[in-house]
């Protein structure tokens, strides 16, 4: 009998031992849930750096290294009573979906870093989801555009997802209203490159949101190189304007190949045109009357102390003005900073709190607050191009 009772009570101090235990690797799991900084914070960089996407990746590598450059010679980020450096962590997903998943992979498990910027494209970003969500790491994409980027398919917000850029269903709108009362356009043309959602989801907004007429309504494909038959048939018909959303890649060839054909109507775009490579492919002569949305404008940005000292740290650096998407990646790592610096704290779940939780955070290309889908509320600009170079800027809010 004795022997018996030792036994069960041998089981019993077990079984209470090995519940405790349990108890604390749930604790332990619980509150490391996610990365956690080492002696510098790991920030990955997701970015299209070959590929049909290329020239966005590295304009936006090139602001993010700018803004860690700079964040680093003050010091680092202030977390909790010291301050930590970054340590930047870049891969090249190639423009490729797939790639792109890996990458997120190797960043969050491998790389143990705590934040990601990128991707530039919604494609690509949207299929590293997964991984960054499994992973508990956040990521700012400074360009992915998809109304849908930052949702789950039942509309719930992805906790790990945020943008540094306004999403296509704005700049569509917006893209409308100006067409009406400023231009005073009553019948339109539509040209849309319905190779990605980006060109698709810009024309919806448009459609949705004018008020006139569309003429016609016409799509092209990425590496399309000749617009003529199109535009051929646009020149019989009576049109006031030309709604163009795409890449600067294809948009500067319809622009070219519109005022050789003789249409001198406006033709107006989206920020994927906010690049100097667009008035080299048209030809300055030809880049005229020609309008795109865009969420920073170095002109209207030269009142703006914060943009102003980034443009001639840019300068500085690489010898030429800031695009666009250099401005909005050098925006996505200030953002990760005022996230950690606001929880004082660099674990990766504590990030994702701060990011939902920023307002007026005073960025390069405006001020910014996040809102309940993780996207930023900020002004919009509208650039006019003449002989290939901004001559006026309209903000609208």
């Amino acid at each position: 009998m004795k022997k018996w009772e030792k036994q069960t009570m041998k089981i019993a101090a077990l079984g209470a031992m090995a519940l405790t235990l349990a108890g604390c690797a749930t604790a332990k799991s619980s509150s490391s849930q996610g990365n956690n900084p080492g002696k510098t914070i790991k920030i990955g960089v997701n970015m299209e750096l070959s590929g049909s996407a290329a020239g966005y990746g590295e304009q936006q590598k090139q602001g993010i290294q700018l803004a860690v450059k700079k964040i680093n010679k003050s010091g680092g980020i202030k977390v909790g009573g010291t301050k930590k450096k970054i340590q930047l962590v870049i891969r090249d997903n190639k423009t490729s979906n797939t790639t792109a998943a890996s990458v997120a992979a190797q960043l969050v498990n491998n790389d143990k870093v705590v934040a990601v910027v990128g991707p530039a494209t919604t494609n690509a970003g949207t299929a590293a989801i997964p991984n960054m969500t499994k992973a508990a790491v956040p990521s700012v994409s400074p360009s992915a555009t998809d109304p849908d980027y930052t949702l789950q398919k039942s509309g719930k917000v992805q906790k790990y997802i945020f943008r540094a850029c306004y999403q296509n269903n704005f700049q569509g709108a917006t893209a409308a209203t100006f067409v009406t009362k400023n231009l005073k356009a009553k019948r339109v043309a539509i040209l849309t490159d319905n190779s990605s959602d980006y060109g698709t989801g810009l024309t919806k907004a448009f459609k949705k949101q004018y008020r006139g007429t569309v003429v016609s309504s016409q799509t092209f494909q990425e590496g399309d190189k000749d617009f003529n038959a199109i535009l051929t048939a646009l020149k019989h018909k009576k049109i006031d304007a030309i709604y163009a959303p795409g890449y600067y890649s294809e948009i500067g060839l319809i622009v070219k190949q519109a005022r050789q054909a003789g249409i001198k109507a406006p033709i107006v775009g989206s920020d994927g045109m906010a690049d100097a490579k667009l008035a080299q492919i048209a030809g300055k002569s030809n880049a005229t009357n020609v309008y795109y949305t865009t969420p920073f404008s170095t002109k209207a940005s030269a009142t703006n102390k914060v943009a102003s000292k980034f443009m001639s740290a840019y300068k500085a650096k690489y010898g030429s003005t800031a695009p666009t998407f250099s401005a909005l990646a050098y925006d996505s790592v200030y953002m990760i900073k005022a996230a950690i610096e606001k929880e004082g704290s660099a674990n990766s779940v504590k990030i994702a709190d701060g990011l939902a939780k920023l307002k007026n955070f005073k960025g390069v290309t405006g001020t910014t607050t996040i809102d309940k889908q993780h996207n930023p509320e900020k002004t919009i600009s509208i650039e006019q191009l003449t002989n290939g170079v901004v001559s006026k800027v309209y903000n609208v809010k």
